[in-house]
């Protein structure tokens, strides 16, 4: 069978309609049927888009997109979703308070594990702010 451009949009449309009742933790399994984020475009809270391979969610009520504002370099705006199924996702450099990381949050770090010790911690592991969590 041979689908038409019609047909193809609307079934676009459909699989961008389902996803967005998936919880962060299954979307995060299905990253690829998310739109991608796109500028010049309306966006509402919570609203979620795929940009460089990973998933992002909009923070503030609502954000009109710049092209100059992509969803990597804006955190105030755009939170990237991370596997809430990963026990140590991989450490990443907090961008300001809102992906600041928390007392008790776990991430991995050059081959360790570490646990915040610290609210708002935007340190990086072995500096300040984390312990060390080490196998026995």
């Amino acid at each position: 069978m041979k689908w038409t451009r019609e047909q193809l949009y609307e079934m676009k449309k459909n699989i961008h309609l389902a996803v967005k009742s998936l919880s962060d933790e299954d979307a995060i399994k299905t990253v690829d049927l998310f739109p991608i984020w796109e500028a010049d475009k309306d966006y509402v809270k919570d609203d979620r888009v795929r940009w460089d391979g990973l998933l992002y969610k909009l923070f503030p009520e609502t954000h009109h997109s710049q092209s100059d504002w992509t969803p990597d370099i804006v955190p105030a705006i755009w939170v990237r979703v991370d596997n809430p199924t990963e026990e140590y996702p991989e450490w990443r450099q907090p961008l300001g308070a809102q992906d600041a990381y928390n007392e008790g949050d776990k991430v991995s770090h050059n081959d360790k594990h570490w646990i915040s010790n610290i609210n708002s911690n935007v340190w990086e592991p072995g500096i300040y702010g984390w312990k060390e969590e080490k196998e026995e």
